[in-house]
């Protein structure tokens, strides 16, 4: 009873503190097609000014979802490494999401067990910019998703490209985690990471040293378990580690040609010498397949039950050819045998037998005196030397 009364005390108090609590609000502009990351900040949670750190023993989860559903949109994705690090929603909008979303977030603090609520209200619009039609994927191994979503590490990623892909602007596209992609967690060894894939897109054409990844040769290498070769500096390493074998080039400048378009027929095939189907079904009686069915068996039963009946009881020999059969020697024997077993079941019936000597009193000659038997005659043996 106690117990129940300090929950439900607690409780109260809960929902108490949220409703005394504003929940904040934000409004964010995502694009349609470019690379959308927002961080959930520990000191935005706790209301710090901005001289003020905070502190490194704070540890805030958060719980982001779509406003009146249980989870995030399918292009939104949320990743925290830890609860001392900040949280990060990310993802790239699609076209069918254009529109007004709103994002609820409530961050939990473990410490003082206090729970503040956030709105972000995203306000996706389509993109003014130029198109993209030339994206490149990279698979860097050297760093985790949460490592490269702040905007330094990207804004690093997108410079060191820029040597690789010397003309136009580049543009982040898309980040996503190893792990999303198929990726497996490595193992606790000091350096390895889950990878990242980083998607770059540009309104100029791929430069001839990009373009030497897809060539045969660089597929051979990489088949061979040997790096693609390069035809420039690799501006990326140090300081991020690219697998090079694992770079996807999209040309989306050209068109793709229209394929043919399938007519729709009449759902009725064609006449095929080989599949020759009736069009029309006749009329048909199935007494008699029915009748066979069940009276075959039936009769075939009963035909063996009258044969099995006539081996057992008409066939049998007799006792009168059977005595014909024996000699009168063995039945004159067998009989003898007969009488004499009757004659002991009747004596063991009626018990009127006289008692054997060896059950009768002694009679001693001289005095007349009778005495039971001492000893038991069936226990001494017939030589008396014999033990």
């Amino acid at each position: 009873m106690a117990a129940g009364l300090i929950w439900t005390l607690l409780l109260v108090g809960l929902l108490a503190s949220l409703a005394g609590t504003q929940a904040q609000q934000f409004t964010l502009h995502p694009t349609v097609g470019r690379f959308f990351v927002h961080t959930l900040d520990h000191a935005t949670v706790l209301r710090l000014p901005e001289h003020v750190a905070v502190p490194p023993s704070v540890c805030i989860t958060y719980h982001a979802h779509l406003l009146g559903h249980p989870d995030l949109p399918r292009w939104l994705r949320y990743s925290q490494r830890s609860p001392r690090q900040p949280g990060f929603l990310y993802g790239t909008a699609s076209p069918g999401d254009r529109g007004r979303q709103v994002i609820e977030v409530v961050a939990y603090n473990r410490e003082s067990f206090e729970t503040t609520e956030q709105r972000l209200v995203l306000l996706i619009e389509t993109s003014e910019g130029p198109p993209l039609p030339y994206q490149a994927e990279f698979l860097v191994q050297s760093h985790d998703v949460e490592e490269v979503l702040p905007s330094a590490p990207a804004t690093l990623f997108l410079t060191a490209l820029g040597g690789l892909w010397e003309a136009g602007e580049l543009q982040l596209l898309n980040i996503t985690s190893a792990l999303d992609r198929g990726g497996r967690v490595p193992l606790p060894i000091e350096g390895r990471k889950e990878g990242v894939y980083i998607k770059v897109g540009s309104a100029s054409p791929f430069s001839t040293c990009l373009k030497m990844v897809a060539f045969p040769d660089s597929r051979t290498r990489c088949a061979q378990g040997q790096p693609p070769l390069l035809s420039c500096y690799d501006s990326l390493a140090p300081h991020f580690r690219v697998a090079w074998c694992n770079v996807t080039l999209v040309d989306k400048s050209v068109p793709e040609p229209a394929g043919e378009m399938p007519t729709p027929g009449d759902g009725i095939l064609e006449h095929d010498p080989f599949f020759c189907p009736p069009m029309e079904a006749t009329g048909r009686d199935f007494l008699t397949d029915a009748l066979v069915t069940l009276l075959v068996p039936l009769l075939v039963a009963l035909l063996l039950t009258l044969l099995l009946a006539y081996i057992m009881c008409c066939r049998r020999e007799g006792r009168l050819k059977r005595d014909l059969a024996t000699s009168d020697i063995q039945m004159v024997h067998h009989g003898t045998i007969r009488e004499n077993t009757e004659e002991l079941r009747q004596m063991a019936a009626s018990r009127e037998v006289p008692r054997p000597l060896s059950t009768l009193p002694m009679f001693n000659v001289r005095t007349g005196e009778r005495l039971p038997p001492r000893v038991d005659s069936a226990q001494v043996p017939l030589i008396l030397d014999q033990r």
